[in-house]
């Protein structure tokens, strides 16, 4: 494959919004070789924002395997949403660090073992960051939450099969939490 007949090349980028949370950027690309009739660039929308974190935090009891899951406010879907524990990374944070400390404060408790299971781009096509998703296990409680000033969360232990058997269900609406999932089944096969 001749990779040089995709590629566009940014010509310019202009800031059109910035908040907290991601920048907005006008982007203005020239076609790839074979469409290098085009004299304009075309214009393209991408989101800049920091990577994200997501935890499957295990824990393996009498019970059987319960995932510590967090139940929030999602804004955007205007719903609750039952998620796996996780956060954007702080400037300069590595995904380890940010993973142990997002479910630090979001559950109060600490891995003893933790290992990245993968990492996605969640939409390529207008979002720069990615997301990394970690295996968290031999969980010790702090005995407390560390919650933003805006964060809300309850936590929750919720049986293993009850979430494979309801992802893609309302609560678990979250996308990510279904790639989580999906990460975490690979991961606990034999030989994986």
């Amino acid at each position: 494959m001749d990779e040089r007949r995709l590629i566009w090349n940014e010509e310019e980028r202009k800031k059109v919004f910035d908040c907290r949370v991601f920048t907005i950027w006008e982007s203005y690309c020239k076609s790839p070789v074979f469409q290098s009739d085009r004299n304009e660039p075309n214009i393209f929308t991408v989101i800049d924002a920091n990577d994200w974190v997501i935890v499957v935090p295990v824990i393996n009891d009498s019970k059987g395997k319960q995932f510590i899951m967090v139940w929030q406010w999602r804004h955007g879907s205007r719903s609750l949403s039952l998620e796996f524990p996780g956060g954007v990374l702080e400037n300069g944070e590595n995904p380890v660090d940010a993973a142990v400390r997002e479910l630090r404060e979001e559950t109060g408790y600490v891995p003893e073992k933790i290992r990245k299971i993968g990492e996605f781009s969640p939409n390529p096509a207008i979002m720069s960051n990615k997301v990394h998703f970690f295996l968290a296990e031999n969980l010790v409680s702090t005995g407390r939450q560390e919650l933003d000033d805006d964060e809300y969360v309850e936590v929750v232990f919720i049986e293993e099969r009850n979430v494979i058997d309801g992802m893609g269900k309302p609560p678990y609406i979250h996308a990510l939490m279904g790639t989580a999932l999906a990460l975490y089944n690979k991961n606990s096969l034999p030989d994986s």
